[in-house]
């Protein structure tokens, strides 16, 4: 919550949690299947608790056969706290990656 000479501008924690899924979604490596997508969309799979004006988040997320799993992961966490700082102006002190699975996608090539 924000005051300023014209009111208080408070921010709901499932808009934080959106931003938190949507920035997650925007590494590569980070699971995107429509199912996936749509759980973390509607924030299932985000966890947020807001203390003042500090934010601490538990993101579950799927990723992609083969990548790096701690590098995905700090990639995560780096694009989610610089997006909600960046948007809400709060401050984020923990985002937790729980990897909840792993995406086994055939390329179109394998294929033929």
């Amino acid at each position: 919550m924000e005051d300023n000479n014209f009111g208080q501008v408070k921010i709901s924690n499932d808009v934080v949690a959106t931003i938190a899924s949507l920035a997650a979604l925007e590494v590569e490596g980070v699971e995107t299947n429509t199912t996936f997508t749509d759980k973390i969309l509607k924030n299932s799979g985000v966890k947020i608790q807001i203390d003042e004006e500090e934010v601490n988040l538990e993101i579950m997320v799927n990723i992609d056969y083969g990548v790096s799993i701690p590098e995905i992961a700090l990639k995560v966490q780096e694009n989610v706290k610089n997006t909600i700082e960046t948007m809400t102006g709060l401050k984020v002190s923990q985002v937790n990656i729980h990897i909840q699975g792993i995406s086994f996608k055939k390329d179109k090539s394998d294929k033929e």
